[in-house]
């Protein structure tokens, strides 16, 4: 895995520019804060982005890829400003579930979301190196 990042720009903070990788694509449709019976976890904006990424990481498993192959990740908020005053909170969850790995990332506010208690929806690409 290559990160590309022009050596002139500034470094982002907390995702990648773009990743260059070769090997096998696993791309995980957008996942909410659904536990094991399909039910949202709760209201808080943290324990639905912990749940999120558990899910995310659940699924890559099955295809026996880790957190570190995800090349690029799209995040799905309902409200950017409680997104952005739970900032600190959300990176913690962040290294605890996909740890300090950064992919390249986009992230939407939305009107709405299909499921409608979840506050946050999210999707992976990942990449299974060839080696694996």
């Amino acid at each position: 895995m290559k990160i590309l990042q022009p050596e002139e720009w500034k470094k982002p903070s907390g995702y990648s520019n773009g990743i260059q990788v070769k090997g096998e694509m696993i791309f995980v449709a957008g996942q909410v804060a659904w536990n094991k019976d399909s039910e949202i976890v709760n209201n808080s904006l943290i324990d639905q982005v912990r749940q999120c990424l558990q899910n995310v990481v659940s699924i890559l498993a099955e295809a026996k890829a880790k957190p570190e192959h995800i090349v690029r990740m799209v995040w799905y908020l309902i409200n950017l400003e409680d997104y952005r005053n739970s900032l600190q909170e959300i990176g913690i969850v962040y290294h605890e579930e996909i740890g300090r790995h950064y992919p390249a990332m986009s992230l939407f506010q939305v009107s709405a979301l299909l499921e409608t208690r979840a506050k946050v929806e999210i999707e992976a690409t990942a990449v299974l190196p060839m080696d694996i």
